[in-house]
């Protein structure tokens, strides 16, 4: 009788796993958990990207503004128009210069060269500066 009983009774062995539609239906639903997490990770990559560009635009623009007031003390006469220069790792530098003779205003353009034509477009600017600098003292007569 009790070799009988033992065989209508499954084994907790064979109750115990895990059948493969089972498995199929739980990684179908991980993976519809997980794809929006790895779009919004990419979108947030995408987003740190953009922001580190502008900051160092940002930083390279104040650096070329404080390059030129520094110059105009004693060279204002000089034009400061400069196009698409170099300044590091791929960003370019272009000043707009208005060539008054007793108040220049200046605007400098700084972004990254993404295309790598070497010139800086409209679209690729990313910071724009503009302020004014003055003679310091009348110069040469």
């Amino acid at each position: 009788m009790d070799s009988t009983r033992r065989l209508r009774t499954p084994s907790r062995a064979w109750r115990s796993g895990v059948t493969l539609t089972e498995a199929v239906v739980a990684s179908a639903l991980l993976l519809i958990s997980i794809l929006p997490l790895l779009k919004a990770l990419t979108a947030t990559h995408g987003m740190d990207r953009a922001i580190e560009r502008k900051s160092w635009s940002l930083l390279l623009a104040q650096r070329e503004l404080e390059r030129i007031r520094a110059r105009s003390v004693y060279h204002y006469d000089e034009p400061f128009r400069v196009n698409s220069r170099v300044l590091q790792d791929g960003f370019l530098c272009t000043v707009a210069d208005d060539e008054h003779p007793a108040l220049r205003t200046l605007t400098v353009a700084v972004g990254l060269d993404r295309n790598g034509n070497g010139v800086l477009e409209a679209h690729e600017i990313e910071v724009s500066l503009t302020t004014a600098v003055a003679r310091r003292w009348p110069g040469p007569q």
